[in-house]
C-alpha cells in the first residue's frame, strides 16, 4: 500500500494548476553565480505571469518538498545518503565550491530547493490528471536516475512523477514522455529501460553531455539533432515526432519536459532556436495533447541564460491565449475543449440577450 503522502491532497479548486514555491529559487553567498544557471528564474517566471495578471499568489498551487519518504519511491537509501556528502552535491550541481561548504548548509540552500521544486513535479502530475493540465514552473531533472544524479539534476522528479500516479491514481497506467530539453535524458530513460507502460520520446544535440549510449536503448522515438538546428528543421521534426508517438500509443497522461536550452545562444545546448520558436514549439505539444483529450504535465528543465525567464513566461501567456490552458477547463476536469467552447459561447449569447 502507498505511503501517506502531502503530495498528494487536494489543491483548492480556486487555484491553476501551476505549481510554484518561492523555495525553488537557489541565491546564497553569490555561489549560484558560478554555474551558468540562472538560480532565480523560477521566481522571475512567476513575477512575469503576475505582471501580466495571469495569476497572483493566492491562485498558484504551492509546492510542498519532497520527504524522503516520497524520494524512497524510486530513490534507493544508499543514493540518498551519498547526497550528505558536500562533494558529491557539487560534482552532481557542477559548482565545486560546494564541495567545501558544510553538508547542513548545502541541505538547506541546495538541496531543499531541490527537493521542492521534485514535490511541485508530484503534485503537478496529479494535478494534470485532475484537471487535463498542469505546469510545474520548476523541476525536469532528467538527468537523474534511481541511484545516480548528475548534470545539475539531483533527484528523478519525472520518474517520481510517474511512478506516483502509476501506483495512486486509477486509470494511469501508461505514460509518454516526449523530452524537449537540448540534452538526453538519460536518468529517466535509465529508470524505464524495461517498463513498457513508459513510451520515451527524446529530441536533443546529439553531441553534448551526457552522451549515454546505454540509456538510449530506452528510447522509443529518438530525434538527434545537429549543432546549430534552426527553427525550421526542429519545429517540423517535433511536430512529426510528437504526433507520431501520441499516435503509436495513446497515453493516460504525458510527461512534456520543455528545456529552454535549446534557446540560439546557450552556452550548453548548441541549438539555434529563437524565442518565438520555443513559444511554437510548446504550442505544438500541447496542442496534440489537447486535441487528443490526454492530460499534460509541463516541467520546464534546463535553459541557462538571463533571457529565459520571459520566454518560458511568453509560452504560458500563449498557451492561455489560445484556449490550450485555463481556468474554467481546468477547474472543469479534462473536458473536451469543443465542448467547452460551446458552454463558453452559449454563455455569451445568454449575456446578450438579457441585456437586450
Amino acid at each position: 500500500r502507498p505511503h501517506r503522502t502531502e503530495l498528494y491532497e487536494d489543491a483548492p479548486s480556486a487555484c491553476w494548476p501551476i505549481v510554484y514555491s518561492p523555495d525553488y529559487n537557489i541565491t546564497f553567498m553569490g555561489l549560484e553565480k558560478l554555474h551558468p544557471f540562472d538560480a532565480g528564474k523560477w521566481g522571475k517566471v512567476i513575477n512575469f505571469l503576475k505582471e501580466e495578471k495571469l495569476v497572483a499568489d493566492d491562485l498558484i498551487v504551492q509546492a510542498r518538498e519532497a520527504t524522503d519518504e516520497d524520494l524512497l519511491v524510486v530513490h534507493t537509501r544508499r543514493y540518498l545518503n551519498k547526497l550528505k556528502w558536500s562533494f558529491v552535491v557539487a560534482t552532481i550541481t557542477e559548482i565545486p565550491p560546494v564541495a567545501f561548504l558544510p553538508n547542513f548548509v548545502v541541505q538547506r540552500k541546495v538541496l531543499k530547493p531541490l527537493r521542492t521544486q521534485t514535490g511541485g513535479t508530484i503534485m503537478a502530475g496529479k494535478l494534470a490528471v485532475d484537471r487535463g493540465w498542469a505546469i510545474n514552473v520548476g523541476g525536469g531533472f532528467h538527468h537523474c536516475s534511481s541511484d545516480k544524479g548528475g548534470g545539475f539534476c539531483a533527484y528523478a522528479d519525472i520518474t517520481l512523477a510517474v511512478k506516483f500516479l502509476f501506483e495512486r491514481v486509477q486509470g494511469v497506467s501508461k505514460a509518454t514522455i516526449i523530452d524537449l530539453d537540448a540534452h538526453q535524458g538519460n536518468g529517466h530513460e535509465r529508470d524505464f529501460m524495461d517498463d513498457h507502460r513508459v513510451y520515451i520520446m527524446d529530441a536533443y544535440n546529439r553531441y553534448i553531455y551526457p552522451g549515454d549510449g546505454f540509456a538510449k536503448r530506452a528510447i522509443k522515438r529518438k530525434v538527434e539533432l545537429e549543432w546549430g538546428t534552426e527553427d525550421t528543421e526542429y519545429l517540423q521534426k517535433v511536430h512529426t515526432h510528437v504526433e507520431g508517438a501520441l499516435n503509436e500509443l495513446k497515453p493516460d497522461i504525458i510527461i512534456y519536459n520543455a528545456g529552454t536550452d535549446i534557446l540560439d545562444g546557450d552556452p550548453l545546448g548548441g541549438l539555434a532556436i529563437s524565442p518565438q520558436g520555443i513559444v511554437k514549439r510548446d504550442e505544438v505539444v500541447f496542442k496534440a495533447a489537447r486535441r487528443r483529450r490526454i492530460p499534460i504535465l509541463m516541467v520546464t528543465s534546463g535553459g541557462y541564460q538571463k533571457r529565459t525567464a520571459r520566454i518560458i513566461a511568453d509560452s504560458i501567456l500563449n498557451l492561455h491565449n489560445l484556449g490550450l490552458i485555463d481556468k474554467e477547463l481546468a477547474t472543469s476536469g479534462a473536458q473536451d475543449p469543443k465542448v467547452a467552447q460551446m458552454i463558453r459561447d452559449s454563455a455569451k449569447d445568454l449575456a446578450k440577450l438579457s441585456l437586450q
